[in-house]
C-alpha cells in the first residue's frame, strides 16, 4: 500500500491517509478482503502517531470501506464497489457545493470557476 503524506498540507494527516486508502479501494488497487497494515506498523512506516492511523481506520470502517476483526486486523470490506463510489461522489458534490457558494459570494462567474477547476484538475 502506497501512502504519501504532506506535513505542510492544511489537510489533517488522518484525512490524507483516509482519502488515499479510499482512492486505492475505489480504483481497485485494494480489493475486498485485502488486509491493511496494522495500525502500529503503518504509524511507524509513515512516522505518525498511532492515534492518527487509528482515527483514519475508524473513519474508513464507519464509512463502510474497512472491516476490523479483533485480533486479526483491518481488511477491505466486501461491499458493493458501486455503492462506495456513489458515497465518494456524494462527498465530492457536497464539497463542490460549498466551494460554489463561496465562489458566488465573491462574484466569481461560472466561466472563471470552470477555468480554475480545469486548471487545477490537470495539475493534480
Amino acid at each position: 500500500m502506497n501512502i504519501n503524506i504532506s506535513n505542510s498540507s492544511s489537510v489533517p494527516l488522518y484525512e490524507q491517509i483516509q482519502s488515499q486508502i479510499k482512492a486505492q479501494i475505489l480504483n481497485g488497487q485494494l480489493k475486498a478482503g485485502d488486509g491493511l497494515p496494522s495500525i502500529r506498523s503503518l504509524a511507524k512506516e509513515l512516522k505518525v502517531s498511532i492515534i492518527t492511523i487509528k482515527r483514519a481506520y475508524e473513519d474508513l470502517e464507519k464509512d463502510g470501506y474497512l472491516e476490523t476483526v479483533t485480533g486479526k486486523g483491518s481488511f477491505v470490506a466486501s461491499q458493493n464497489k458501486e455503492r462506495l463510489k456513489e458515497v465518494a461522489m456524494y462527498e465530492v458534490e457536497s464539497k463542490l457545493e460549498e466551494i460554489i457558494r463561496q465562489a458566488k459570494s465573491v462574484g466569481m462567474t461560472l466561466e472563471e470557476g470552470l477555468e480554475i477547476f480545469k486548471s487545477l484538475y490537470e495539475e493534480v
